[in-house]
């Protein structure tokens, strides 16, 4: 007996199926969402432990190697975790040709905030 599937009458009509790219790109959100929560905690406990420190505690406090590590992956996940979900935004609530520039826009920007705070992170890890 052949198994009937539930089409809308616009799928039947155009022949168009699903995509299969929205799985991945949940996932991809979730895992980067994961990984920001132990890094966002670490960030927001150091920041409340160097409440109140000068800016010379502060700098040598960013030079140590594993907190310049943990600040550039925290950066990372942050703007790429961003980067995710404003695309989902996009793509749910703007149905214009300002969609793809949207999108390109809201790269472009992440990468750009992301490589602005890696590229702080290391000036302050790397200067003596």
């Amino acid at each position: 007996m052949e198994r009937q599937v539930m089409r809308t009458p616009l799928a039947r009509a155009i022949g168009l199926g699903s995509a299969r790219n929205g799985v991945q790109h949940w996932w991809t959100q979730r895992l980067s969402a994961i990984g920001l929560v132990p890094l966002t905690l670490w960030f927001v406990a150091a920041i409340i432990a160097h409440t109140g420190a000068d800016y010379l505690t502060f700098t040598a406090w960013m030079r140590n190697p594993v907190t310049s590590i943990l600040m550039t992956l925290l950066l990372i996940g942050l703007f790429y975790h961003a980067a995710l979900g404003l695309q989902v935004i996009i793509e749910d609530y703007v149905h214009s040709g300002a969609k793809f520039v949207a999108l390109v826009v809201v790269r472009l920007g992440c990468f750009a905030l992301g490589v602005t705070g890696i590229l702080a992170t290391l000036r302050i890890a790397l200067s003596s």
